[in-house]
């Protein structure tokens, strides 16, 4: 078994994820970091290039075929990390998407995004931290984190400094760009990680809902148009979700965190 911290992270052969994987290899502690995407191949080339860009890094970093939204994918990974390592000390909930695009770009249709939306980042994620929880509770110090967003806050919804929070012209139909959805999900997500914090207090797991900020990803599908929306850096969120596993927001437990300080409901 192990020594070191073995974090288990989602969705992160690319995007926030990856940064997660980089940042946790340039730190001063060892870990074992599990790599997990849906195509192991992509999996694979991140665990190659990552390994290649930290060559002296004392971590090590291993791929693991991960896909949130299929039943036997969670429990193959389940039984997979179960037998080669025993444990889990963190779980970092990171796979998640935006589909409200789709929709003006007659992917899909509005139902069918919805959904979509649910699905993935809310109940997909339940199900992911159900299963692994028994694996978390083996651990001396277990973490579990779930990315959300700055969007999902309804006490800053009407904040006018963010454009999403603008309101159309008069008539109909509307004209405009639209995440109801993914912030909608994302927002669902805060409640349930609310309630993991219920479930899990006598148990000792210290959880958080980590909220990155607006950075360049590929979220939305498109990362030059977030980069020219003024999107930061996405390392900046590589860092700080390694500053959480590592202890920095240990006195926001149970809260949705930002870099700033903790995000308002």
């Amino acid at each position: 078994m192990s020594s070191t911290t073995i974090v288990f992270i989602t969705g992160a052969n690319t995007g926030i994820g990856l940064e997660v994987v980089k940042a946790l290899l340039q730190s001063q502690k060892a870990y074992t970091i599990l790599l997990g995407g849906r195509s192991i191949d992509k999996a694979n080339a991140a665990v190659k290039d990552v390994q290649a860009q930290f060559p002296d890094s004392s971590s090590t970093v291993t791929s693991i075929q991960i896909d949130i939204e299929d039943d036997n994918s969670i429990s193959q990974a389940y039984d997979r990390i179960s037998k080669e390592y025993g444990r889990l000390d963190v779980l970092v909930n990171n796979a998640g998407a935006a589909f409200d695009g789709q929709v003006m770009e007659g992917k899909l249709s509005m139902r069918e995004m919805w959904n979509k939306s649910w699905a993935l980042n809310t109940t997909s994620t339940h199900i992911m931290t159900h299963t692994f929880i028994p694996l978390l509770l083996k651990s001396s110090d277990p973490r579990l984190l779930f990315v959300t967003s700055g969007t999902s806050t309804m006490a800053e919804s009407e904040d006018l400094s963010v454009p999403i929070n603008h309101s159309p012209a008069k008539g109909w139909p509307k004209q405009g760009f639209s995440v109801a959805a993914y912030r909608s999900s994302k927002t669902g997500m805060n409640m349930m990680m609310r309630d993991w914090v219920r479930v899990l207090k006598e148990d000792g797991v210290k959880i958080w809902a980590i909220s990155p900020g607006y950075l360049a990803t590929g979220l939305g599908g498109s990362q030059e148009r977030n980069k020219k929306a003024g999107a930061g850096d996405p390392a900046l969120g590589g860092t700080f979700i390694r500053d959480v596993v590592e202890g920095t927001r240990d006195a926001d437990v149970g809260k949705v965190v930002r870099r700033s300080g903790v995000q308002p409901w």
